[in-house]
């Protein structure tokens, strides 16, 4: 089975769900709101189901390729004591690669250059759709109408497609949470190459890049809507005390470079990712708190799932049946996960609650650790052809 389909969102979720249909043999474009591709982001980790789902897609060897290997690390409380090792070496034994880490804008145009350019259309916002006809969907672009039989929404978690499709929805809220990060200036000299410190109410956590170069988070509790016009010094003041490499990276780090953003999340879950022939993928269908490193990865399985769905069913109606089916409970289901990590890991404030975490934490053998991660990223994807 083949045809025409139209993307909407020229992100992740977006650019992968172009490849997954083009590998089954589908016209596709991609419709990006954005007026030029800027590539911003900081950076990213990938875990072995995203990865998985990236072999799928055709384009696996060449993201691990850029992407740097997350061997060493774990968490830390913020005078640099140990809670919890990571063990890249085991999460490599178990699942075929470790955690890796690339920077967003890298993996974008790795996506980008595997599709043809004519398939990007920069620049069109989708703002409807013509759902009159029970076979097509018209996508309204500027003074055209592309006509599509599949039509992928991915236009992450403040969704427009879902708020159309879903009237009823209460669409996200704010998980209580807001996060700053960056890409340092130049390399920077790191003893591991992933870690978490968790402190009252805050996480600072960092990745290693293949290039020397790091990317740092911060997630902090706080109220909506708040910004600094020196994001940076605020950050500097806030960690100062808490242990190397935090300062050294904040450190290396250029005003201009830091990006905020609050967090939103889907709690009310979505009663189908589906809706006539529209799909729903990626933050779009799923938005998640970031406490897993899972939003990425979920989104990379539901473009490898609707590829294989697409290609193996007789018609588009069974194929996004068999899509909400497959996609739907496990995508919920870390989307829930990964809520309940924030709430006892990053959001904690209390100092009782804090103290009673870390002394879990640290009595817990370093396999329940592992098995937290290979409950999530053990996953096998569909084969496309």
């Amino acid at each position: 089975m083949g045809g025409t389909a139209a993307v909407v969102g020229g992100g992740i979720g977006g650019l992968a769900a172009a490849l997954g249909l083009r590998r089954i043999g589908w016209e596709v474009r991609v419709a990006e709101r954005a007026a030029a591709l800027a590539d911003a982001g900081a950076g990213i980790s990938l875990h072995a189901n995203g990865l998985r789902a990236l072999d799928a897609l055709g384009v696996g060897a060449e993201v691990r390729a850029a992407a740097r290997p997350q061997y060493t690390g774990g968490t830390r409380t913020p005078n640099g004591r140990w809670l919890a090792r990571m063990d890249g070496t085991l999460l490599e034994r178990e699942l075929g690669s470790p955690i890796v880490g690339i920077p967003r804008a890298v993996l974008h145009r790795l996506l980008r250059a595997a599709l043809p350019a004519e398939c990007l259309l920069v620049g069109e916002t989708v703002h409807t759709l013509d759902l009159s006809a029970p076979d097509r969907v018209g996508v309204p672009l500027g003074d055209r109408v592309l006509d599509a039989d599949l039509v992928v929404a991915a236009d992450g978690v403040h969704s427009r497609l879902r708020g159309l499709l879903f009237p009823d929805h209460p669409g996200p809220v704010y998980g209580g949470s807001t996060v700053l990060r960056a890409i340092t200036d130049g390399p920077v000299e790191v003893r591991t190459d992933f870690e978490l410190t968790w402190g009252p109410g805050a996480e600072f956590g960092h990745i290693g890049f293949a290039d020397g170069r790091a990317e740092w988070h911060a997630v902090l509790n706080a109220p909506p809507g708040v910004r600094h016009t020196d994001p940076l010094g605020v950050l500097r003041e806030r960690f100062r005390d808490w242990h190397e490499p935090i300062p050294a990276l904040l450190a290396a780090t250029r005003p201009e470079a830091v990006l905020h953003h609050d967090i939103h999340e889907l709690v009310t879950p979505l009663p189908a990712f589906t809706a006539g022939r529209v799909a729903l993928l990626g933050d779009a269908a799923h938005a998640m708190t970031p406490h897993l490193g899972q939003g990425a990865c979920q989104a990379l399985e539901d473009a490898a799932t609707l590829a294989a769905v697409l290609a193996g069913e007789p018609s588009v109606g069974a194929a996004l049946a068999r899509y909400d089916a497959e996609r739907r409970p496990r995508a919920q289901s870390v989307a829930r996960a990964a809520r309940q990590a924030g709430r006892m890991g990053q959001q904690l404030s209390h100092p009782l609650a804090v103290a009673l975490r870390d002394t879990g934490l640290r009595l817990a053998p370093s396999r329940a650790t592992m098995r937290a991660i290979l409950r999530h990223a053990d996953w096998t994807p569909p084969r496309l052809v």
